[in-house]
């Protein structure tokens, strides 16, 4: 069984225990394998455990320490990695039957840097296939349930990660986000998710879905924790061409400072307009209404602010985001690695590269590679995709006004608590609508970030507050997220995962 006391403290706690010599490394792992072990039948955050390497890892990281040697803010603490980050020596699928079994050859920029930071690689995490959905019922390897309520959905397309976190089987994780990924897991599990800027965070080694909104990031059970890490992922990649060369905000300082009494005051917050009212869960309203009031008590100035074009930012992403993957996926072809369906020797590469790709992906990519292709064929060019590109400047423009009144935006992050696994899989549309608040961040390319800022009275599930700031003023998330965190700790006695029922238990990890 697993050691409680362990899994469930922050990574800071974690990296201070280590660091003194109280804990070593293979412990806190081997807690965190033995709680993956318990429970993942019953959640099924994961795609892959690697206990061997990440034994192997921690045993690196206690000979280095006891050798002297100085190490980093988070070595030897456990994390979970999305399974859309190349990793060397184990399996990147994409949650997609078309890459099963597939190894890279290298890491993932972001993989580097973990592993340079002495950080221990749990294993990989269930998602969406190739990023697309906000359920992670798209997996090709079954679903994954949210620890509040299993037969829930634990948001996606990163809900591995998220269900992860709030299962206690690892104290950090690394998702990415195009649409919401990070940030709409995060809030219905209760847990902290940051949407980077983009290009703040390199992408080499991240899997392309769309290029444009691609964007890996960190998440956590608190805000410190999300911060250390986000300082650990940071930073320029000259292998990534979209990405900043320029200093890396201080996270970490802005998350200590924002949880002081005065972490906020005078600070500008603006609440969206667009993003309330019909459509949303009671319970979910009037927990952001309370949070706000919240953070206005600690000193902060709260206006409302109008973005009207944010209106149109749902039906733009779903023609930008389809169009992308369209290109970046046409890659899976049957050839060069991967699955391959059909290569009998009497068949021609088209027949092979068409049976491929049928058996290879799930309905909903089939459904956006179509989407795209459609919007980017000769005659409709203009009408779908260059229009869509045009309201991405719009809502550019509405953020760029917006922050020249206030210092960050805020709204619900998702419109609902997590639903019933099953509930919309036949309603593309309403599943589309869990991205309304996220999508807006990823087509201009700013910051975002959740925090948890309750429970709904309807169904006693997570909430969570969404923070906007402009390129490269992340710190500025971690500030209002920290000072949210801060009002609330006493209420909930710690992070909101705390509350977390208890989880069937197993003592086998699953296939």
């Amino acid at each position: 069984m697993a050691d409680l006391s362990l899994v469930r403290r922050s990574a800071d706690d974690l990296a201070q225990a280590l660091a003194a010599g109280e804990v070593s490394a293979v412990e806190v792992t081997e807690a965190h394998l033995d709680r993956i072990a318990a429970v993942d039948e019953a959640v099924h955050s994961f795609l892959h455990v690697d206990g061997e390497g990440a034994r192997a890892a921690a045993a690196a990281v206690d000979d280095r320490r006891a050798a002297g040697e100085a190490l980093g803010p988070l070595a030897g603490v456990p994390i979970a990695v999305k399974d859309v980050m190349t990793t060397v020596g184990m399996p990147t699928t994409c949650g997609s039957r078309i890459l099963e079994g597939w190894r890279p050859p290298y890491d993932a920029t972001l993989v580097t840097r973990l592993r340079q930071a002495g950080m221990v690689l749990l294993g990989k995490t269930n998602m969406d296939e190739f990023a697309m959905g906000s359920s992670t019922e798209n997996s090709a390897y079954g679903p994954t349930g949210n620890p509040w309520d299993t037969s829930r959905i634990p948001g996606g397309s990163g809900g591995g990660s998220a269900a992860a976190l709030a299962a206690f089987e690892a104290p950090l994780a690394i998702g990415t986000d195009t649409g919401g990924s990070i940030r709409q897991p995060a809030a219905v599990t209760g847990t902290v998710g940051v949407k980077p800027t983009y290009g703040g965070v390199s992408r080499y080694g991240l899997v392309a879905f769309s290029s444009s909104l691609d964007q890996a990031g960190p998440a956590a059970r608190t805000v410190l924790d999300t911060a250390l890490l986000h300082a650990v992922i940071a930073g320029h990649d000259p292998r990534d061409s979209t990405s900043i060369d320029t200093a890396v905000p201080d996270v970490v300082t802005a998350a200590r400072a924002g949880a002081l009494p005065d972490g906020i005051r005078g600070l500008r917050i603006g609440v969206v307009r667009e993003l309330g009212g019909e459509g949303y869960q009671p319970g979910v309203e009037a927990r952001f209404r309370e949070a706000v009031d919240l953070l206005a008590a600690r000193g902060a100035e709260v206006v409302e602010v109008s973005c009207p074009s944010f209106a149109y930012a749902l039906s733009a992403y779903y023609l930008i985001a389809p169009s992308e993957c369209s290109s970046n996926l046409a890659r899976f072809d049957g050839m060069r690695y991967g699955l391959r369906v059909g290569d009998d020797g009497t068949r021609s590469a088209e027949e092979v590269m068409s049976l491929t790709r049928g058996a290879g992906f799930g309905a909903e990519v089939k459904r956006r590679i179509m989407i795209g292709t459609y919007a980017l064929s000769s005659g409709y060019y203009d009408a779908y995709y260059g229009s869509a590109q045009k309201v991405r400047t719009l809502i550019s423009r509405d953020y760029a006004a917006a922050f020249e009144q206030v210092d960050v935006l805020v709204s619900p992050t998702t419109p609902t608590t997590a639903f019933q696994i099953g509930e919309r899989v036949d309603d593309p549309l309403a599943m589309y609508k869990a991205d309304l608040c996220t999508i807006p961040a990823n087509l201009a390319g700013i910051c975002a970030g959740s925090f948890p800022c309750g429970l709904a009275d309807e169904d006693g599930l997570p909430v969570g507050l969404h923070v906007m700031a402009p390129a490269m003023a992340d710190d500025r998330l971690y500030r209002v997220g920290a000072a949210l965190e801060a009002a609330l700790a006493a209420s909930w006695g710690g992070p909101l995962t705390t509350l977390v029922p208890d989880l069937p238990t197993t003592t086998e990890v699953p296939a």
